[in-house]
């Protein structure tokens, strides 16, 4: 008896120090239309120096996320996905712990960087795996010292990487099938995996925007991230649920006219989504500077826009200037920037559907979001693809409703 007491103190005492909160979170769809894998962001700076987290749902665990965003080894928020039917409301418990090691869970997002290995003849078992890489504003040719010229990145529906130079172009990886690919492909897939029906790039972007990429803007045209004294590529998180890589441009001459500034680009990729989140945060107020971004105006592309900040278009063209080996690829491409960062949405050219656009104070923030014909999931005519559009654009404005409580 006075054991199984002292068993019950300990555990106790055990469960009263290691958890520091428990929370209530009660989130809402305000919508009629079902929604899943809707992410729920809950920063912790209020918790204390949170090591471990837990997180239920009518008494069954599901999959959450710790994330350290200054890289200053305490985690800065918890991230989790959730489901809701129609005008469902669900509650969800969270317990955080002072001690301990962040609960594993299965990946559904991936992220890499890579050195080239001389000594490795396939182009897809590179192995150098790094996390971070700088290179001076006067690198001769930062574009080549990665494996696959940037970070890259992925969840089940998309692939996307992001060019290590002044372009920082967003350029893309198109799938058959619903699933992580590109650990094993390193967005070069060989034959034998095409025959697996593995995906590949299905975009040519040169000096375009591609999908969303973030330029300046002289008054006239879209202008390169150059000069700068650096850029940084760098992966902050790699998952399970959403992974986050960050673009660093220090001393950026973003205005002739203006002293330099800092830029990060910091891009958000979430488990069942084919959406990414592009945050744009300055080292001072720039409300005064212009900028520019939009996507390319694939060749002989359909156009799609609200007049609202929602613009897209769907088109065919080769993926690179080798017409023999490739295959035309048909993709829709679509951005979707908040109005109050709008100065103007430029006429389609030769190379963009653009905008010029401004921030707030020091920071802005859209998102970008594509499609490949070659889904078995997706879409395939421009019809289908700017409807599906319709039904996002209501969905990123009416984002679910969350209310945290402590108990």
């Amino acid at each position: 008896m006075k054991q199984t007491i002292l068993w019950t103190i300990l555990v106790t005492f055990f469960t009263t120090a290691t958890a520091q909160q428990k929370l209530t979170v009660n989130v809402s769809n305000t919508m009629k239309q079902e929604r899943t894998d809707q992410p729920v962001v809950i920063p912790l700076a209020v918790y204390g120096d949170i090591r471990s987290a837990r997180v239920t749902v009518d008494g069954k665990e599901i999959a959450c996320q710790l994330d350290d965003l200054d890289q200053d080894e305490q985690y800065d928020e918890l991230c989790f996905l959730v489901d809701l039917g129609s005008h469902q409301k669900k509650q969800y418990t969270v317990t955080l712990y002072h001690e301990g090691e962040p609960r594993f869970y299965t990946a559904r997002v991936y992220a890499e960087m890579l050195m080239r290995n001389d000594k490795v003849k396939e182009k897809n078992r590179h192995d150098n795996y790094i996390e971070s890489i700088t290179a001076r504003g006067d690198c001769a040719n930062s574009y080549n010292l990665q494996h696959h010229h940037g970070v890259d990145f992925e969840s089940e529906l998309n692939g996307i990487r992001i060019y290590f130079d002044k372009r920082q172009t967003i350029d893309l990886y198109g799938k058959f099938k619903k699933r992580l690919e590109l650990k094993d492909t390193q967005f070069y897939t060989s034959d034998e995996q095409k025959k697996q029906h593995y995906g590949d790039d299905v975009l040519w972007v040169g000096n375009t925007f591609g999908l969303g990429a973030f330029r300046g803007w002289n008054g006239k045209e879209p202008t390169m991230i150059d000069p700068v004294r650096s850029r940084t590529q760098r992966i902050v998180s790699y998952g399970p649920l959403r992974t986050i890589v960050e673009v660093i441009d220090r001393g950026w001459k973003a205005d002739a006219a203006k002293v330099p500034v800092n830029m990060t680009l910091r891009y958000t990729q979430y488990a069942g989504h084919r959406d990414t989140d592009v945050d744009v945060l300055f080292n001072k107020d720039v409300s005064d500077y212009r900028f520019s971004t939009g996507i390319i105006n694939v060749k002989n592309s359909e156009e799609f826009t609200d007049n609202k900040g929602l613009r897209a278009c769907w088109g065919t063209d080769y993926p690179s200037t080798d017409t023999v080996k490739w295959k035309r690829e048909t993709v829709g491409l679509a951005i979707k920037i908040p109005r109050q960062h709008i100065v103007s949405e430029e006429p389609a050219n030769k190379d963009n559907y653009g905008f010029v656009v401004k921030s707030d104070k020091n920071q802005l923030k859209y998102k970008i979001t594509y499609t490949s014909a070659n889904e078995s999931f997706g879409f395939h005519s421009a019809r289908e693809w700017f409807d599906y559009l319709k039904k996002w654009n209501l969905e990123v404005e009416q984002p679910v409703k969350v209310e945290v409580k402590t108990f």
